[in-house]
């Protein structure tokens, strides 16, 4: 076959990084200094190398935002529309990361403005990033309904609290704490520690961790 009979897109990944900050759902951003959309924000990405998969290739971009590259990470979705790009044709692979809240920094490499904003006030973004953080919240949302994904967003160790406070923030809403603590015990996904924390005046709460932070799909 003779390859170059045919035309080629170009590939990118774009890493979709979110954490919990200021007790919000947040995604890092970072401005861009060159155009097409010079000085609007983005989502973290770059091309895909000839000499690298996919994935090493999202993993590169994590890293280069100062996180490191054990996070949860899971590619999302393949977004091709055909002028989704002013630049040509580009086909862009979207990942999502989580990053534990007690893990996430802000990074500035000298070069762009790197940010976290909460999905719900999101500022003007390039390309099609709107469309495509939009999806990996709703992602987030539906894993939350039948895995442990909520393990990515915490600490180690975390009081029951805690663990409601992250599903009220992803989804939205308030949850009822009998139910909600009901739910967690008939999964069996957590491990009670023999460890108690102390907050402000309310009596000492145990601690717990979940058994395993490796994804668990459940029914």
């Amino acid at each position: 076959m003779d390859k170059t009979e045919f035309e080629h897109p170009y590939v990118t990944v774009d890493v979709l990084i979110f954490s919990i900050r200021n007790k919000q759902l947040s995604t890092l951003l970072i401005r861009r200094s060159d155009d097409p959309f010079k000085g609007s924000f983005a989502i973290p990405g770059g091309f895909v190398q000839m000499n690298e998969t996919l994935d090493k290739a999202a993993k590169r971009v994590i890293d280069q935002k100062g996180h490191q590259n054990n996070l949860y990470l899971e590619q999302l979705y393949s977004f091709g529309d055909l002028d989704r790009d002013p630049r040509g044709r580009v086909v862009s692979v979207a990942y999502l990361a989580l990053v534990p809240q007690d893990n996430a920094i802000d990074v500035d490499d000298g070069k762009h403005v790197i940010k976290w904003f909460p999905v719900k006030t999101l500022p003007p973004l390039a390309f099609d990033h709107e469309k495509i953080i939009t999806y990996a919240v709703e992602r987030i949302k539906s894993k939350l309904g039948y895995s442990n994904i909520a393990a990515n967003l915490l600490p180690e160790k975390f009081r029951l609290t805690e663990l409601q406070q992250i599903y009220e923030m992803v989804l939205g809403r308030p949850l009822d704490k009998r139910n909600f603590r009901k739910k967690m015990a008939s999964l069996n996904l957590l491990e009670p520690l023999d460890e108690l924390l102390s907050v402000g005046q309310h009596r000492p709460a145990q601690l717990y961790r979940f058994r395993e932070k490796g994804l668990i799909i459940f029914n």
